[in-house]
């Protein structure tokens, strides 16, 4: 049996940070295959029980026996994210279970890149895996996209540009590569690991996969599978010349509903997971116009019971705020759920959430149709006119606006579950296929 060294902090519990340290808990305990009652604690804290709760605030980083001095003496002190210290609380020891795996150091999670205490790195082997997800080297990510030629962007975002990338198997890829002044140097980290760990571990159709990553020095790359079509907001108003028809519209609806209800539910996470930044330019969609959720850096576990969970900043995309969570702070399933329904409205209309070129009134697309969508009379004046009129019922548009509406309700109470919007999304599908005398395939 191996004798295993972690250092465990303690974060300040004055106030919660917006960073999970109940997820550093839940995937540190997951991986390592432990349970608290593992856990000797050495220490002027062990006369307490060690408890994997999210009120405890500990963060567990595991690193090689050799650099435990090294690392103590280098770093008193380490700054969370509201600027506040996390003091070194205790070391802990036990014995770590058998298992079938070599222990993985590289696992962003439980260990601490080597270069942030100035000893020499470590990279890791390209065939190593980590839950499924491979290891590429930067050298892998340079030769996958032709040294990031332009030719093989794909688009730009907040944190980095994504390229087309041609694995050496010949896979065919998207690479994210993370491109952060140095600012916000910590925030990127930061979102990297949550969206490895997350995407890592979950597995369901309409969630993009993630083939694996590179933390090569202070390069950071996620790699997905590529998805041919893009992303949802660039068929509904960007550069795509053929709209999408509403039966593929609701098909897309129907797909990312089925996400998100998935990481509210029955991720295989086991705990409910709010996505925090849901929005058309995360749906992409491939060959078949399948819907993918995709970019999980602000990803939230939630608490058990799905209980309410308070944050000190307000993250996500102006446009698909949740107005409780604006308000108080306070992030919920439902937030996701609010995000959702301006999507919607984004499928029946073909206009943006925020439209920029609109005047002031009218540049939130929520607040520009609510008062139209309540009277089925003036449906037709939002009903996006890219769409062909062949392609959809009347009683359809009505049910979708009515569900949408639902989904955007100020009090978050009031809004429907995503299990309930997958039911609802279904039987509009159906009802707009037989209004038209199609015979609708079955949605499963």
């Amino acid at each position: 049996m191996e004798k295993v060294i972690v250092i465990v902090i303690v974060a300040s519990v004055s106030k919660p940070t917006s960073f999970s340290f109940f997820t550093c808990l839940f995937f540190s305990f997951k991986y390592l295959s432990l349970s608290p009652s593992d856990i000797c604690l050495l220490g002027k804290w062990s006369k307490l029980p060690f408890q994997a709760h999210p009120e405890n605030h500990f963060l567990l980083i595991h690193i090689d026996r050799a650099l435990i001095c090294q690392f103590y003496h280098q770093a008193r002190v380490i700054p969370s994210e509201e600027g506040d210290t996390m003091p070194f609380g205790f070391i802990a020891a036990w014995k770590k279970r058998r298992r079938s795996n070599t222990r993985d150091h590289t696992d962003p999670w439980i260990y601490k890149p080597a270069e942030s205490w100035g000893i020499e790195d470590q990279t890791p082997q390209p065939t190593r895996r980590r839950h499924g997800s491979s290891i590429f080297t930067l050298k892998e990510m340079e030769e996958a996209t032709c040294s990031f030629s332009d030719e093989n962007l794909l688009g730009k975002g907040g944190f980095g540009r994504v390229y087309k990338g041609t694995l050496r198997s010949g896979e065919v890829v998207a690479i994210k590569k993370m491109e952060l002044p140095p600012s916000k140097t910590a925030e990127g980290e930061r979102e990297f690991r949550v969206e490895v760990d997350i995407l890592s571990r979950l597995d369901h159709p309409n969630l993009v996969s993630l083939i694996g990553y590179c933390a090569d020095g202070k390069h950071r790359f996620l790699v997905y599978e590529y998805m041919q079509k893009g992303n949802l907001q660039d068929h509904l108003n960007g550069s795509c010349e053929k709209k999408m028809d509403w039966p593929s519209r609701l098909k897309v609806a129907i797909g990312a509903s089925r996400g998100l209800a998935y990481l509210h539910s029955n991720s295989a996470v086991g705990i409910p997971i709010v996505h925090r930044d849901f929005k058309s330019t995360n749906v992409l969609l491939n060959s078949n116009f399948e819907a993918k959720i995709s970019d999980f850096g602000l990803a939230k576990l939630m608490p058990e019971g799905q209980e309410i969970d308070v944050t000190a900043r307000v993250l996500g995309t102006f446009g698909y705020f949740d107005p409780e969570y604006t308000s108080t702070g306070k992030l919920t399933l439902q937030s996701d759920v609010y995000a959702f329904g301006v999507v919607l409205l984004e499928l029946l209309t073909g206009r943006r959430a925020i439209d920029l070129n609109q005047g002031p009134s009218d540049r939130n697309l929520v607040v520009q149709v609510r008062h139209i969508l309540n009277d089925r009379k003036k449906l037709r004046k939002v009903i996006d006119p890219e769409m062909a009129r062949s392609s959809y019922t009347i009683e359809s548009i009505a049910m979708f606006a009515n569900l949408a509406l639902r989904c955007v309700r100020v009090k978050s109470r009031e809004r429907p579950s995503m299990p309930e919007c997958v039911k609802e999304l279904q039987l509009i599908f159906c009802t707009n296929a037989k209004g038209l005398g199609h015979m609708p395939f079955r949605m499963g």
